[in-house]
């Protein structure tokens, strides 16, 4: 999504080029290529798909269907983990605790579904400014609530630094999270002041803002996460932008902001595998 206006193969060839290893892959436009194909693209470039987003929503009436097909996508593309946005308030309520209660009903049921596929569902708490329409799981602690009666393997957390940062809990949690086995993903976006007018698509380049990401990466690695680091804006400007020279800006600003020892910028690798056609 940080660069949703390159189509598939533009993507893959320039994450390919600019030594970029893996990609968190979104179901629109997987659906758009083809799963198949899109399978196919990605392994012919020696890339993996790190994540598969989204699924979830539980507190839709009609939520099951959907969320199995994503289990079954996110096995198709090779991806082990399956990031979950949970649904917000079911229409009409205003009862958090109920809707927090179907979320943990429908994860009773698509957990077991997507461990027979080998796939894991991550949980990803987003900032309580959502909890009405998006997701009314809004910090660590609730998401590992929701995690902890089912085994690691099958459920575990997202943290995505966007949506965190501000939580003096978060520190704690992304521990007790590492010591279980269920830190699943890790998400850096930088939080910009003032947010635009369109908060949703307001994720700041690394950098931009006021999040520590260095700190971020150096808690996480104390819990002891080995994972793939993504990096996921949602940004009109950057939408508006080249897409190849946002992804090489965005290694860049990785390098700079959250590397421990910053490397010189990426170089690209002109003899990476070609592309096969859709």
């Amino acid at each position: 999504m940080t660069v949703r206006q390159l189509p598939l193969p533009s993507l893959v060839d320039a994450c390919a080029r600019l030594g970029v290893p893996g990609i968190g892959l979104w179901r629109e436009p997987v659906r758009a290529y083809g799963l198949k194909a899109a399978a196919r693209l990605v392994q012919a470039a020696g890339l993996t798909v790190t994540t598969l987003c989204r699924a979830g929503f539980f507190t839709a009436s009609d939520s099951s269907a959907d969320n199995r097909a994503a289990v079954e996508e996110a096995a198709a593309l090779g991806a082990d983990t399956l990031v979950l946005v949970c649904g917000g308030l079911p229409p009409g309520s205003r009862d958090l605790t109920r809707a927090r209660e179907r979320i943990a009903d429908a994860l009773a049921e698509l957990a077991p579904y997507a461990a027979d596929h080998g796939v894991r569902l991550a949980i990803e708490p987003l900032h309580p400014m959502y909890a009405a329409d998006r997701c009314a799981v809004s910090t660590l602690d609730q998401a590992l609530a929701l995690a902890e009666p089912f085994p690691s393997t099958q459920v575990g957390v997202v943290v995505d630094t966007y949506h965190v940062w501000w939580d003096d809990r978060a520190p704690a949690a992304v521990a007790r999270a590492g010591a279980a086995g269920r830190l699943h993903s890790l998400q850096l976006a930088d939080w910009t002041v003032p947010l635009p007018a369109g908060v949703l698509t307001g994720r700041g380049q690394l950098g931009d803002g006021c999040v520590d990401l260095r700190a971020w990466r150096r808690l996480t690695d104390a819990a002891g996460y080995t994972g793939p680091i993504e990096v996921e804006l949602f940004n009109e400007d950057l939408w508006a932008r080249d897409g190849a020279e946002v992804i090489a800006e965005t290694v860049r600003r990785y390098r700079r902001e959250v590397c421990e020892h910053p490397s010189p910028g990426p170089r690209e690798n002109p003899a990476h595998p070609s592309l096969p056609p859709a």
